[in-house]
């Protein structure tokens, strides 16, 4: 089973056939995803099941159904276990961004958090669970594909938001303020946090 978020409603890829009640369930080999992200984002509907018989291809085929953006980012620990977010949009997030050509997704994910937040000295101490969410971008839909890594950094220098990318801020968040700032983020990072 996996999950892909439209704003924070769930896409749900799924083998299982289940009675519906706040969600609706389409055949992922027939689905309209354009009508189906629609729907999503106008009504109160709570969730979308698409169904593949073989859950080997659910992911391989629900990502043939729009252009896929690959990305790399990190949860970053600090020595007092302080969790590293980015303030863009309105919406408190974790540091992410595109990979470029040539580049490893652990390269990505490094070079995007140094980038975003000013922060070095980073160590990838572990893989966390990859996102899916669907954007708007020029007016065309997009799968966002993030890998993500847990990571831990000695740096205690000043933070600097890459202000050109609409980052107003950086913060290290303890347990209490990073519960706070979840409130006001998105439900992939949610997953995270």
């Amino acid at each position: 089973m996996y999950t892909i978020y439209v704003g924070d409603k769930p896409i749900i890829l799924t083998s299982e056939h289940l009675r519906e009640t706040d969600f609706k369930s389409f055949l992922l080999k027939t689905v309209n995803i354009g009508k189906i992200i629609k729907t999503l984002n106008k009504t109160d509907l709570k969730a979308v099941h698409l169904i593949h018989k073989n859950p080997e291809k659910l992911l391989k085929n629900f990502l043939k159904l729009l252009p896929n953006v690959v990305a790399g980012g990190g949860k970053v620990f600090n020595a007092h276990g302080e969790v590293l977010f980015i303030y863009r949009n309105d919406k408190w997030d974790l540091p992410k961004g595109k990979a470029e050509k040539k580049e490893t997704i652990e390269e990505t994910a490094l070079r995007e958090v140094e980038e975003e937040t000013g922060v070095k000295r980073l160590r990838i101490t572990k893989p966390l669970p990859t996102t899916y969410h669907i954007f708007k971008r020029n007016g065309k839909h997009k799968i966002k594909v993030t890998y993500w890594f847990e990571m831990t950094t000695d740096f205690n220098g000043k933070l600097s938001p890459e202000e050109n990318e609409g980052i107003s801020k950086v913060e290290w968040l303890d347990e209490k303020a990073s519960k706070t700032a979840l409130e006001n983020s998105y439900a992939n990072i949610r997953v995270l946090v």
